[in-house]
């Protein structure tokens, strides 16, 4: 699984122009299935974003956890983060996951983080959305569960 994680201040995703979800300061987490994953690489991701310390306690450092904060979470599937582009100019999303085992591992990871955090905003899956994002700091992250 990849995701991109940004701190936000407020994000909010809509599809045909109504809004589907939103929340105050957190993170907003574009998600992305591969072939070959499965609930096990979901939990680990899951568990490293929500422990990850990245929020500025009060002397600027980043010391703090999404609990810390009590910061909400939005995540938005991304299939596109397993784009591949060595050949030629478009890009080929053979390696991402289908469709079905996509969505279940997505929700998956939506259902640790509504264990975890209050407040839990999604996307629709498989829809064209606009996500709109004010990114603290600016702080974002790449995280692939091959390298955690």
């Amino acid at each position: 699984m990849r995701a991109v994680v940004q701190c936000v201040s407020e994000a909010s995703v809509s599809v045909e122009g109504a809004e589907v979800g939103r929340i105050g300061r957190g993170y907003l987490i574009l998600l992305g299935v591969g072939h070959g994953d499965g609930e096990a690489q979901a939990e680990r991701l899951w568990e490293k974003i929500r422990k990850m310390r990245v929020f500025e306690d009060e002397n600027g450092k980043t010391n703090l956890s999404l609990a810390d904060i009590g910061g909400d979470v939005l995540v938005v599937s991304q299939f596109t983060l397993f784009a591949n582009c060595k050949k030629g100019n478009r890009p080929s999303f053979t390696d991402a996951a289908a469709p079905a085992e996509a969505k279940r591992l997505y929700e998956y990871f939506v259902s640790l983080a509504r264990r975890d955090v209050p407040q839990v905003g999604t996307g629709i899956f498989g829809a064209m959305m606009d996500v709109e994002l004010v990114n603290r700091g600016p702080f974002t992250l790449c995280l692939d569960t091959d390298n955690l």
